[in-house]
């Protein structure tokens, strides 16, 4: 038994190098690929957040319980980004 097991490791032993090797840069460009997408999903949310009118419209309080007195429960949202209500508070 232990003599199959000692020429099975010699047998397997000139492709652990390149195996390993392969899997470890697998294992790297896997790890910036998730990155890459991280960042990217990231940047594109908060360009879509950033076209949130609300903070700039007249109808928007600021407050809490009540953020817009005109569409309440769509302020500050995704949906608020094309608001039919919204005025230029500048």
């Amino acid at each position: 038994m232990i003599q199959l097991l000692r020429s099975l490791i010699q047998a397997i032993q000139p492709f652990l190098v390149p195996v390993c090797f392969v899997v470890a840069w697998s294992f790297i460009i896997l790890l910036a690929w998730t990155l890459w997408s991280a960042v990217r999903d990231t940047t594109a949310r908060a360009k879509q957040m950033h076209e949130i009118p609300c903070p700039n419209c007249q109808f928007f309080t600021n407050d809490y319980r009540l953020k817009c007195t005109v569409n309440p429960t769509t302020a500050n949202t995704e949906q608020a980004i094309d608001c039919s209500d919204y005025r230029c508070n500048l």
